[in-house]
């Protein structure tokens, strides 16, 4: 792993088909909401299969809003999808990477999820905070800690 990749997995008590069907169909149910983690309050998902987008939509001024968050590269259900992800203030040239990998653990399913490429995006950008790439990865390592753990939850919840 390099220094300006992000990295966070959780333990979940299903096989690995089961985790990936709760992160990739149940998205909305289990991703945080609020500023932090959407841009608005809407519904996100991912649609199956390479080409598929990763969005969020919601209603602005009575009309649907949808924001892309990335399109997806690699589709092995169940053991891992990948997507590039963009930023709305990245140019046209600048994607980080997302790989989620669903591996058997004893009786359940580690999930990892693995944030790349940060090291192409200049550290003055905006979405970096103004931070190194060691601090920023850490924090980004921490927000999908969290956002892992809410899936663990939703899993519980099942």
């Amino acid at each position: 792993m390099k220094p300006a990749d992000a990295r966070a997995s959780v333990k979940v008590a299903v096989s690995p088909a089961d985790a990936f069907a709760v992160f990739t169909e149940e998205i909305d149910r289990w991703w945080r909401r609020g500023p932090r983690y959407r841009h608005g309050r809407g519904i996100l998902a991912i649609e199956k299969g390479v080409g598929g987008r990763v969005f969020e939509s919601f209603e602005r001024d009575g009309q649907t809003v949808v924001v892309p968050l990335g399109h997806i590269t690699v589709w092995e259900p169940p053991a891992r999808f990948v997507y590039l992800w963009r930023n709305a203030t990245f140019r046209e040239d600048q994607e980080t990477e997302v790989e989620v990998v669903f591996a058997p653990s004893g009786d359940g399913t580690l999930v990892t999820v693995t944030h790349r490429g940060w090291d192409a995006i200049p550290a003055d950008h905006p979405a970096r905070h103004g931070q190194d790439n060691a601090t920023f990865c850490r924090g980004l390592g921490l927000f999908w800690g969290e956002l892992l753990s809410a899936l663990r939850e939703q899993i519980a919840r099942r």
